[in-house]
């Protein structure tokens, strides 16, 4: 019945049951898809061959050789929204990361700016659609906000939303606000207590949630657990950019707001550290077509050294704080941001080559929205390395953090093609086969 259906296009894949032959095929595909390292080719080449479909051999590939082991039900656009998942939004965090990153980089040139205009506007409407489409998506299809957000794994991707509002903050202040501008200095000053809260909420109210209704093994972990400490980490970030152009009288209480908020943050992302080297050890390297997340584990301690860096300058030169009836210079509180950023750095490298080895090892091939992992947190690295050579006034640090941008920039574009093409060929927006389908 259902075979009959599907030639005739009236079968839809939502109306299916768990155990159908259309999830069958997803499942059977997975392994393959996600690289699992207890099948052989062998094995995946005979699963395919015994699909009972009419799917002529050389229409089982794609053009460039990829594995197309059945022909996907074209579905409608609304069917395809109820799969339209809060990892969207690392496409916007991503690209107002590239926004940030250009206005900083260390050689600037005529038109460098409006470039990252370019990117900052582009970040807008990026951020709008998805917002937008997430909107209809819980319209159309009810009930899915809240499976969304208990979802096993589509709900650790909920702080990214708030990860874009980040740099929606620090972007507009770099772009937008002028220090003349008095009535947008008290508005993103609001704005940043606004977020410090909601991002507070968060990181207490979801973690709580995660301890109470699920129960993950050490082998289950994955970088994705970091992800509700991150926005409320993000705030020392955003103090660290706005609070040089804020008056006195509420510089401190954000620069102060920053710190705490950055100490929690990265607090909780060294416990989940320990998890994670446990994980490595004791079942290795994630799948193939995960390993990209490996690279959440750079941003924590390289957004920790450009907060903590960027908020010691931005203290007022006059500062002199009391410590045990002795005052701490505020040139002191910048030598010890220095020396603890470039403890943090070094984390950060030793987190990027553990990523990179292990994707280089066996690189991904079918397109997750977890890619994005490859550009936004290492977008904080690069910020991290720009910041760390500006006060070390060090030229071979510059040139180091201007190549570190440009692949960054290469990356970014890639990830946005591959992103692309698997909307048009349905290998996202589709049912299995996005962070609503628990795959590992």
């Amino acid at each position: 019945m259902q075979a009959n259906e599907r030639q005739q296009g009236t079968w839809s894949p939502d109306e299916t049951p768990r155990n159908s032959k259309f999830y069958t095929d997803i499942e059977l595909n997975g392994d393959e898809k996600h690289g699992n390292r207890n099948q052989s080719p062998t094995a995946t080449a005979s699963t395919s061959e015994s699909h009972n479909d009419n799917t002529p051999h050389h229409d089982r590939h794609y053009d460039d050789g990829q594995p197309f082991p059945w022909r996907r039900h074209k579905l409608t656009i609304r069917q395809r929204l109820q799969h339209f998942t809060w990892a969207w939004y690392t496409l916007s965090m991503s690209t107002g990361g590239i926004s940030l990153l250009i206005f900083a980089l260390p050689f600037q040139f005529p038109g460098l700016r409006v470039i990252g205009w370019i990117f900052y506007v582009s970040n807008l409407i990026i951020f709008t659609c998805i917002t937008a489409a997430m909107l209809m998506r819980f319209i159309f299809h009810k009930g899915t906000f809240s499976s969304s957000l208990k979802h096993e794994r589509e709900g650790f991707f909920f702080p990214t939303f708030w990860l874009s509002v980040a740099t929606l903050i620090t972007s507009t202040q770099r772009y937008v606000i002028q220090p003349h501008d008095t009535n947008l200095l008290w508005a993103i000053q609001t704005v940043f207590w606004g977020y410090a809260i909601c991002t507070f909420a968060l990181a207490v109210g979801q973690y709580c949630f995660v301890f109470s209704a699920h129960n993950f093994g050490l082998g289950t972990m994955m970088p994705t657990w970091i992800l509700p400490i991150f926005p409320i980490m993000l705030t020392g970030t955003i103090a660290s950019v706005i609070a040089e152009t804020q008056p006195e009288i509420g510089r401190i209480p954000i620069l102060v707001a920053g710190l705490t908020c950055q100490g929690l943050g990265l607090s909780v992302a060294f416990m989940m550290y320990a998890h994670m080297v446990g994980r490595l050890m004791s079942v290795g390297l994630p799948n193939r077509e995960h390993r990209p997340g490996l690279f959440m584990c750079v941003g924590p301690p390289a957004f920790t050294v450009l907060a903590l860096i960027g908020m010691a300058h931005s203290l007022p030169d006059n500062v002199a704080l009391e410590v045990d009836d002795n005052f701490l210079d505020v040139r002191d509180v910048r030598t010890m941001a220095l020396i603890v950023g470039g403890f943090m750095w070094a984390l950060s490298l030793w987190w990027f080559f553990i990523a990179a080895i292990s994707v280089l090892l066996s690189p991904p091939k079918f397109f997750h929205l977890g890619w994005w992992a490859m550009v936004f947190p290492n977008t904080g690295f690069c910020l991290a390395t720009i910041s760390v050579a500006k006060q070390f006034d060090n030229e071979g640090l510059r040139i180091l953090a201007t190549v570190m941008s440009a692949m960054v920039f290469i990356i970014y574009f890639v990830v946005l093609q591959s992103q692309i093409k698997a909307v048009w060929r349905q290998d996202i927006l589709y049912p299995g086969r996005d962070e609503d389908f628990n795959d590992h």
